[in-house]
């Protein structure tokens, strides 16, 4: 027989606690959800588990930080806009740990390596596209 186990609830040590990226793609979800640029109280409503407006006070400023949202100022305080999307923001989570690093060059390495082969394909497609047809020299 199953025991029964209460849900934890905000405040309670058992309470799943979420990671910082995890919050930062759910509050970045909700304002590409957004019709026109919005509050932090807009957000925080939107937002499911309860977070303390200043949580999502702080999320919504280190996004700005990473450049995913924009704001405005609106009196005494902003309006927030989604600048990039889930993808954009862990492509600026990759660069910044690839400008963290001295050897870029082996952490590249490592990580091209390390890749499952579609997504190696995929790499290799995205990059060949990216670079285009090679520029006419004659002249």
């Amino acid at each position: 027989m199953a025991e029964d186990t209460p849900t934890p609830v905000a405040g309670d040590p058992r309470a799943r606690r979420r990671g910082q990226g995890e919050l930062e793609a759910q509050v970045l979800a909700v304002l590409q959800r957004a019709p026109v640029p919005v509050t932090a109280g807009w957000v925080q409503e939107r937002l499911d588990g309860g977070l303390a407006y200043t949580t999502v006070m702080t999320i919504l400023s280190r996004l700005h930080a990473k450049g995913a949202v924009t704001r405005t100022r609106s009196g005494r305080s902003y309006l927030w806009q989604a600048s990039s999307d889930a993808a954009g923001l862990a492509a600026l989570r990759m660069r910044r740990v690839l400008d963290g690093e001295p050897d870029r060059d082996a952490v590249l390495a490592s990580f091209v390596t390390a890749l499952l082969p579609h997504d190696e394909e995929l790499l290799r497609t995205l990059l060949d596209s990216a670079s285009g047809p090679a520029p006419d020299r004659e002249g």
